[in-house]
């Protein structure tokens, strides 16, 4: 016999208790059945009209039938029970922590609109001065400050709940988020590990010790991080990001064919990842020395994200040196100036465009109008005097009557990968 029919039969003996009424709507709620769930929870709120857990099971059941202006109102009528917090004193009430969530998951609600963060930040205060062990408040305090933007005062709220919980890993983790926002990564890093002592499969925690490590650039780190990003893997083998971490670490280790490995796993399981993808690509030019296999990575780096300039860098370069298709190259560069005229770095490579065409003249014009935009480059000085040294060297050797060029120009400016690219850095 289900719940359901149990607590239905003692309904039919006694219509005046609200444990009932609410036990029924309870089985209801557990099959998703809602609406019908909240009919028994509101007529429980009126056979016990001073139930606060029936008005919050109202509420949370409005939440469910996303009504949430009729959930705040049945929210608002639980908090209305509570005896009243007097300022300067104790609050003296035994309060169920059941009950609490009557704040709980108002302040929730209010907090979905970015303007009522500072009421739900008003409610979560009510709970902890309430209870002072109400520790999921406090998570909730703090996630509110942190979007507030008061991250001082999330800080105070998170050791004050590790005052209450000392051995809570989500309250450790939670800390160090706040500490990495405040630019405290050493302490942020120490918070992590504190989480992993009291919990050593503390996902989050796991994940980001990993990220800092691999960020830190510490050699004797990196074994560490790739041991806890193979823990996670074996929990949830299917999260790209695990992966492309693995495979930065990996190129740390100049484990280049093991990093390629990882980044195709991360790329198979979020075909979109474009981080995964440009740094893919950009291994296999520099390292790995396969820029015929990073084609294919560009061209799905870039129907995904055409306006990538890193990305669509890179293609050009493969264009010049690999494919010589200088049309294809153009149309790479031409990309990027036509967002952002002021872009050196492009302006510069179809400057070479331009020379492996033969056109010394318009690459000298091009040079010049890329001096111009980055007067500081050293580079772009010395590409733009070959230049000039090549078109008088064709002069002093043409015939005046046949001033012709050079078609063919022995000395060429060759576009570096590694140089167009060595900015390339986790996130691009």
């Amino acid at each position: 016999e289900s719940e359901y029919s149990i607590f239905r039969s003692g309904l039919r003996v006694n219509q005046d208790n609200a444990k009932l009424f609410n036990n029924v709507g309870h089985a209801l709620e557990k099959v998703q059945k809602f609406a019908e769930a909240l009919d028994y929870f509101k007529k429980a709120a009126s056979v016990q009209p001073d139930d606060i857990g029936a008005h919050i099971n109202v509420g949370r059941t409005f939440v469910n039938l996303n009504q949430s202006a009729d959930a705040e109102k049945a929210y608002a009528k639980a908090i209305g029970l509570f005896p009243p917090i007097i300022k300067g004193k104790s609050y003296q009430a035994r309060v169920a922590p059941s009950h609490l969530n009557a704040y709980l998951n108002l302040a929730n609600l209010v907090s979905k609109d970015p303007s009522r963060l500072s009421e739900a930040d008003q409610l979560l205060r009510q709970a902890i001065t309430m209870r002072a062990d109400f520790v999921e408040a406090y998570i909730n305090l703090g996630d509110i400050q942190v979007k507030l933007g008061r991250l001082d005062d999330a800080r105070a709220t998170y050791e004050a709940a590790l005052r209450q919980d000392p051995t809570n890993a989500d309250l450790y983790y939670n800390l160090g988020v706040v500490l990495l926002e405040l630019n405290q990564t050493a302490s942020a890093k120490k918070h992590f590990e504190l989480a992993l002592q009291h919990d050593p499969d503390h996902w989050q925690s796991l994940y980001n010790s990993a990220i800092l490590m691999q960020e830190g650039g510490d050699p004797r780190e990196r074994d560490v991080a790739l041991q806890r990003l193979e823990k996670l893997k074996s929990r949830r083998g299917d999260d790209p990001k695990v992966y492309f971490n693995s495979a930065m670490l990996e190129m740390d280790k100049q484990n280049y064919e093991v990093a390629e490995i990882h980044f195709r796993k991360a790329i198979e399981f979020d075909p979109t990842f474009r981080s995964a993808l440009f740094n893919l690509a950009l291994m296999l030019v520099n390292n790995l020395r396969k820029p015929q296999d990073a084609v294919p990575v560009l061209h799905q780096l870039l129907e995904h994200y055409p306006d990538h300039d890193k990305g669509l860098i890179l293609m050009g370069d493969i264009n010049v040196n690999y494919l010589k298709d200088l049309d294809a190259a153009e149309k790479n560069f031409q990309s990027i100036l036509s967002r952002n005229p002021r872009n050196s770095q492009a302006m510069h490579n179809l400057c070479v465009v331009y020379v492996e065409r033969g056109d010394l003249l318009g690459a000298e014009q091009c040079l010049v109008q890329t001096q111009q935009l980055d007067p500081n480059a050293q580079y772009i000085q010395n590409h733009l005097n070959i230049v000039r040294n090549k078109i008088a060297e064709v002069r002093k050797h043409t015939p005046k009557p046949h001033n012709q060029a050079n078609k063919n120009p022995q000395e060429h400016l060759h576009l570096d990968a590694k140089q167009q690219a060595q900015q390339a850095v986790k996130g691009t």
